[in-house]
């Protein structure tokens, strides 16, 4: 077979449009950026966002027709993606492939969005986002990422080779190289190439998205988790409460953030059982916090609340005994064990590198989180609606979940959209200086470290799991700036 080219035959129509539309467009931004600085005479019109920029003249017109340019290049984008997705290699060549590959995540992105824009108006904050260009952007690309990632990892619907085999032959091979012998059902080709190991890097960067969704998220919210149940009661209270666990919390933001993860991922203290024991302490706040939630919400109503706390903590408790037991046992060193579930009941096991790095990011972004939560707690303790609840007698848990939280949803959902980010980058950083998890893992840190070795000769390795990474946390920026938009207009 011969190697696949990047547009197939659908490049011999559309490569040379797409090659002119890009030269004009580039062009027309240019001069737009030009005529923004040396036109006069024009309309000066007042933007929502209050600034202020040129309206009609020459200035309008570059600008409609940067727009329409824009437009055009992106129509012809998606014509290669659309008809890829439809024929394959065959007639896109390795993005026809790629698109082909990605074919169910392109439905569940169009359905999400059909559905999530008929029903807008019903979903209130996350129906207003699609009402703002950048935040369905973003929302678009964090969407892209997460159905890719567990369709990769859960349902194996995307990658055409498994992440860890090794094909003789195609170390390093150019993007598009066919494989020498096809077995039936295999996929005959590289898509993007192969890396040092002659491993498939299309594979393993869709396995690697798998391994960000798994723990990015998931790290973040037990993060909100603590930082919540330890931060409302430090505003709402003041005091000795608020000293101490602000004192603990600047203590912890103090220490080098790289250096403490070091530390943590650190072969030696991992043997000492620290993370396990970490992760105890950590794990457990989702549960008070469910806890102390119910309780506050249904105290009046005794005979209604003490079922569901029983149903809801057991449940909550088998699953937290299940995160931190592994192999049957809570913490394992060479000296003692701790027993922890049965083998038989445990529900999941953590693999140990990534346990060490879920606790590490937990651990870095509580503090910083409480902070906020603290702050915005002694913000609105103060408001008006807040001295009502006292004056009906509320008690200070309901106060603080059902009255000051909700009214602080906006700032902490646009925060948790941005440390989901600052979380993906910790954990490419682990995965570059090759912490915490496994080396052979396809995740994006440690693709990039090993594609970095070679980068002089071959780019391929590297660029993917890079570019991915940029997108993702622009998406999550762009995302949090969309809801950080609406959120403003209630």
């Amino acid at each position: 077979m011969e190697p696949l080219t990047w547009t197939g035959a659908l490049g011999s129509f559309l490569d040379p449009i797409l090659t002119g539309l890009a030269g004009v467009f580039a062009i027309a931004v240019a001069v737009q950026i030009v005529l923004s600085v040396v036109a006069s005479g024009e309309r000066v019109v007042t933007n929502p966002d209050g600034t202020l920029s040129s309206s009609g003249g020459l200035y309008g017109t570059s600008s409609k027709v940067t727009y329409w340019l824009g437009a055009a290049l992106l129509a012809v984008i998606l014509i290669y993606v659309g008809v890829g997705a439809i024929g394959g290699t065959s007639v896109g060549g390795i993005i026809g492939g790629m698109s082909h590959q990605l074919l169910p995540v392109w439905v569940a992105l169009i359905a999400t969005f059909v559905v999530s824009i008929k029903f807008k108006r019903k979903l209130g904050l996350y129906g207003k986002l699609f009402d703002s260009t950048v935040g369905m952007i973003g929302f678009a690309l964090v969407m892209f990422w997460i159905f890719a990632g567990v369709m990769a990892g859960v349902f194996d619907l995307i990658v055409t080779h498994d992440s860890l085999s090794q094909v003789s032959g195609l170390k390093n091979k150019l993007p598009g190289t066919p494989l020498r012998t096809v077995e039936d059902g295999e996929f005959a080709w590289y898509l993007l190439g192969g890396d040092n190991l002659a491993r498939d890097v299309f594979s393993r960067l869709f396995k690697g998205a798998w391994v960000v969704v798994q723990i990015a998220p998931l790290a973040t919210l037990f993060a909100f988790m603590v930082g919540i149940t330890l931060g409302l009661p430090a505003g709402y209270y003041s005091g000795r409460l608020d000293t101490v666990l602000s004192f603990v919390a600047n203590l912890i933001l103090a220490f080098p953030v790289i250096l403490l993860f070091y530390l943590l991922v650190t072969p030696e203290i991992a043997a000492t059982g620290i993370p396990n024991y970490m992760a105890t302490v950590l794990f457990i706040f989702p549960l008070i916090f469910l806890a102390v939630l119910l309780n506050a919400r249904y105290h009046t109503q005794p005979s209604f609340r003490t079922p569901l706390l029983v149903v809801v903590l057991g449940v909550m408790g088998w699953i937290y005994l299940s995160l931190i037991s592994t192999d049957g046992a809570i913490v394992s060193t060479p000296s003692y064990t701790i027993p922890g579930l049965p083998a038989a009941l445990d529900l999941f096991d953590l693999e140990g590198g990534i346990l060490i790095v879920f606790v590490a990011v937990v651990f870095v972004n509580a503090p910083t989180v409480f902070r906020i939560v603290r702050g915005l707690a002694l913000d609105i303790k103060t408001r008006d609606y807040v001295a009502a609840a006292q004056t009906r007698g509320e008690g200070p848990w309901y106060i603080m979940l059902w009255e000051i939280l909700p009214n602080a949803r906006g700032p902490l959902i646009v925060d948790f959209c941005l440390r989901i980010g600052y979380t993906t980058i910790l954990l490419g950083t682990l995965g570059f200086f090759g912490l915490g998890l496994e080396s052979e893992s396809p995740d994006w840190g440690t693709t990039i470290n090993t594609g970095r070795q070679l980068i002089r000769a071959y780019v391929h390795p590297l660029l993917p799991p890079a570019l991915s990474l940029m997108t993702l946390v622009l998406g999550l920026n762009l995302l949090a700036d969309g809801l950080r938009e609406e959120s403003l207009k209630d």
